[in-house]
């Protein structure tokens, strides 16, 4: 039976976080800077996540499963109150 191969222009091109999402680098920055502006240079330096539907889409193209983890959940401790 044949195994299932990861799409490798994918993976050169993703990273997956510790969190479960999928990161990748902003389109149009890699040359031909000089007519762009300097706040388009500065906002090609923030991370790119990928939305709902891509990673979706990624899982399929790599054959995993990629859990996208809640960023705003904090484990909790009960403190007994005196």
């Amino acid at each position: 039976m044949p195994k299932n191969k990861p799409n490798k222009g994918l993976l050169k091109r993703i990273r997956i976080t510790k969190s479960g999402r999928v990161k990748s680098k902003p389109a149009f920055s890699g040359h031909l800077r000089s007519h762009k502006s300097g706040e388009t240079m500065r906002s090609y330096r923030k991370a790119k996540y990928a939305h709902a539907s891509d990673v979706k889409r990624a899982a399929a193209m790599l054959h995993c499963r990629i859990v996208a983890g809640d960023k705003t959940q904090v484990n909790k401790t009960e403190s007994p109150e005196d």
